[in-house]
């Protein structure tokens, strides 16, 4: 007897996100609540207009996000929008594999987030705002679907917390890491490689004075450890079910972001050796060279991502063979 549970199949990508579609159901009603949702904070998003002259939060949000500055580094918040569209297309068999029904305790979520954003635009701080934001984003579908929707969406609107800027607060972070990359830096290059580098707080140059870097916190280590710890935490709940291989994929992305740093930030140091001030400039500078950092993180994150996959898989085959065993 063939499996009639088997799933359908699709002449392309198209037609498969067109089928998905309408096996959603109650769209317009989510689209409506979600529009008038949308309107409250564009148009009443915003309450210190000394720092972005503009009501709405979500323009507020742009300017942190792209805005140049040497202390922090919020770009990627322009990318998680996209990266959560894509884990719930990875996830839509889990999504749509349970019943979808009205659930008004979704409404208390919504009402959480309303708060949430009263008490972010009385006391003038966007950042509780745009948790609100999401929050609230997060009751409605709930509201519209249902709490299995809730729970089978749980991570991917957690990555949502990626977009709350946090400017000049990650100091506190980075300044260490900073000092931390530019030590390794020197004593790989004094200790190992016999090149005189000397190292002044986070400042980094030779003695004969033909370069100089100062390793400025925006590029100095949020930028890296921020991509390198949301590429390990999607790895992490995408690929394990087990909580310590998630916390341990977690963790993971603060030595492997400082690996990235160091690496990239060496190849400053041999341009600056090899060619002075304005070679070590470029390469600091090109789109392409300052990819570097991701490239020892993302084959750290696979190389452990496989060592932890295989022992999950050999204790859950154990496991299966002594209940095996049992029922005998």
């Amino acid at each position: 007897m063939k499996d009639q549970t088997l799933k359908p199949r699709y002449e392309g990508l198209s037609e498969e996100i067109r089928f998905f579609w309408r096996q959603l159901p109650d769209k317009t009603l989510f689209f409506v609540l979600l529009g008038a949702w949308m309107a409250l904070f564009h148009f009443l998003g915003n309450s210190s207009f000394g720092y972005s002259p503009t009501r709405s939060l979500f323009q507020w949000m742009s300017i942190a996000y792209n805005k140049d500055s040497l202390v922090a580094d919020d770009g990627h918040g322009n990318f998680i929008p996209l990266v959560v569209l894509i884990i719930l297309w990875l996830r839509r068999d889990d999504l749509f594999s349970h019943q979808f029904k009205t659930w008004w305790p979704g409404l208390l979520l919504v009402a959480l987030g309303l708060l949430a954003h009263v008490a972010g635009f009385i006391v003038q701080q966007q950042r509780i705002s745009i948790v609100g934001l999401f929050t609230g984003i997060y009751g409605l579908t709930g509201l519209v679907w249902g709490p299995r929707w809730l729970k089978a969406s749980f991570f991917p609107f957690f990555l949502f917390a990626f977009m709350v800027p946090l400017g000049s607060l990650t100091d506190k972070v980075t300044f260490p890491l900073r000092l931390m990359v530019t030590w390794i830096v020197e004593h790989l290059f004094n200790d190992l490689l016999g090149i005189g580098v000397i190292r002044q707080g986070t400042l980094l140059f030779n003695g004969l004075g033909t370069y100089q870097y100062e390793v400025a916190a925006a590029c100095g280590g949020m930028r890296s450890l921020i991509s390198i710890f949301l590429i390990s935490t999607s790895y992490a709940f995408l690929v394990f079910r087990s909580p310590l291989n998630r916390l341990l994929m977690v963790f993971a992305s603060l030595p492997l972001a400082v690996i990235g740093n160091v690496v990239r930030l060496s190849t400053v140091v041999v341009a600056g050796e090899i060619s002075g001030q304005k070679a070590g400039n470029f390469v600091h500078d090109n789109g392409i060279i300052s990819m570097l950092p991701y490239i020892p993180a993302i084959f750290g994150v696979m190389m452990i991502g496989q060592f932890l996959e295989k022992r999950e898989k050999a204790a859950s085959g154990a496991a299966t063979s002594t209940t095996g065993g049992h029922t005998l």
